[in-house]
């Protein structure tokens, strides 16, 4: 995967906005590749769902707690999809107080399909998912690349280790010493 570019598509994505009066003040805004990837260097990772035990409890928290530190590696977004709708999106972001981690609703499954990480997840009930990963981007080019073991459909677990942002923080530490020497 490095070296590849990302894959360009346009996701339906739900902004707040002011103007609007209620309890749901919110409007429709198509956000392109271009508009998360285009002139940033950024980290996205992949999961297979928004609520789900491993990505609540330490994949999104985690990188949320982590953004200076990727920050001072020379991460300027940290983007975190999911082959949810952009309701849903926005509704686990708000109940992971999550403020610094932009959230990405792939809600067709374009995206994750082009990546080639789109998985069916029928034995826990979710249909199709994405497969765990991460990825370092710049300017809309995969730098560094994290995929998470047993890649398949209806796998009979849900690793985490190599995705977590603890091992990518690591790597970009260690890049940042060998460009040093």
């Amino acid at each position: 995967m490095q070296g590849k570019k990302v894959p360009n598509v346009t996701f339906r994505t739900r902004v707040r906005d002011e103007s609007i009066e209620g309890s749901n003040p919110y409007r429709w805004e198509d956000k392109t590749t271009a508009d998360y990837f285009a002139g940033k260097r950024v980290i996205i990772f992949s999961l297979p769902g928004a609520f789900t035990p491993t990505c609540s409890t330490f994949q999104l928290p985690d990188f949320e707690k982590l953004n200076g530190e990727f920050k001072e590696q020379g991460i300027d977004a940290i983007y975190c999809l999911s082959v949810n709708d952009a309701f849903v999106m926005n509704a686990w972001g708000k109940s992971q107080n999550i403020k610094t981690v932009g959230l990405i609703p792939d809600g067709s499954g374009e995206f994750t399909r082009k990546m080639g990480m789109l998985v069916r997840k029928d034995n826990v009930g979710f249909g199709l998912r994405s497969w765990r990963y991460a990825a370092v981007v710049n300017d809309g080019v995969i730098e560094q690349w994290f995929e998470e073991d047993g890649f398949s459909d209806n796998a009979g677990d849900d690793p985490y280790g190599a995705s977590s942002p603890q091992n990518i923080l690591e790597a970009l530490k260690a890049q940042s010493k060998t460009v040093a020497a």
